[in-house]
């Protein structure tokens, strides 16, 4: 493939990373935003409660409730309100186009060399499997908690094992691909994407076992229903923003490759008529 056409792909893949990072953002706003205002509810409640056990005989005259609100103020420098709204989006947007354009640098690579599928299909594919190893398989060993829930002296080592599950995943996910490749001459392609693919579970679920799990990642006590919501919400986002930049970039990818195409058939055509 040409440069050229790979810096094409590249700024149509940040594009519709952004549109995707559009609808990602309307659906964290929706449905990502009200656990995340439960889940803080939450904190400050416990905070409260405990407020006064530290400040004596000030307890029963609103000591706990000044002591949060103090906290509160030196701590937030934006509001609450900006946070949900403006930084929400800049944040998944940002998110979006930076993976829109790793996912089509990728889309670049594998194009012809998964098989013999449309740019289209291709693109469908290199979402699929982005979404499954940087987001679902970790997000099954690890999954979101909401913020401020788990203990901060371990915030290092949660996000660590968070990111290493990432780098696992994603070798993995590059071996059955190459295993895959290796095995279609003697196995055929279909037999060949299922060893490859039941290969690959194999080895993530012995890589969950072997890490550690994030035993204090929850408070004790913290509602599981709310839990739950916030982290179906974090699946929704991430299976939203994968399966819009999918169709979006394969609209665009099969728009660019076709005329080029269609070119390099003419030149090969034209070539044997010119000798």
């Amino acid at each position: 493939m040409h440069a050229s056409t790979v810096r094409s792909l590249l700024v149509r893949g940040m594009l519709a990373g952004l549109i995707a990072g559009l609808f990602a953002f309307a659906v964290a706003y929706a449905v990502g935003e009200p656990p995340v205002n439960g889940a803080i509810a939450v904190e400050e409640a416990k905070a409260a409660g405990e407020a006064p056990a530290g400040h004596g005989s000030h307890a029963g005259h609103g000591g706990g409730t000044v002591a949060v609100e103090a906290a509160e103020e030196e701590e937030e420098g934006i509001s609450r309100s900006a946070q949900s709204t403006f930084g929400l989006a800049t944040g998944v947007l940002v998110y979006g186009v930076a993976l829109g354009g790793i996912a089509s640098l990728a889309f670049s690579f594998a194009l012809g060399r998964v098989g013999r599928f449309s740019p289209r299909a291709t693109a469908a594919l290199t979402a699929a499997a982005a979404f499954t190893t940087v987001y679902l398989m970790p997000f099954l060993k690890y999954p979101a908690t909401p913020p401020a829930v788990g203990n901060p002296e371990t915030i290092g080592k949660r996000t660590t094992l968070f990111f290493l599950m990432i780098l696992l995943s994603v070798l993995l996910g590059i071996a059955a691909l190459i295993a895959g490749r290796r095995l279609a001459p003697r196995l055929g392609n279909w037999n060949a994407t299922l060893a490859a693919g039941a290969g690959f579970v194999v080895v993530t679920a012995v890589a969950f076992a072997v890490l550690p799990d994030n035993e204090d990642a929850v408070a004790t006590g913290f509602p599981a229903g709310l839990l739950w919501e916030f982290r179906l919400a974090s699946l929704a986002v991430q299976a939203v923003l994968w399966a819009v930049f999918g169709i979006v970039f394969g609209v665009l990818a099969q728009k660019t490759l076709a005329p080029r195409a269609a070119s390099d058939r003419e030149v090969r055509l034209e070539a044997p008529a010119a000798g």
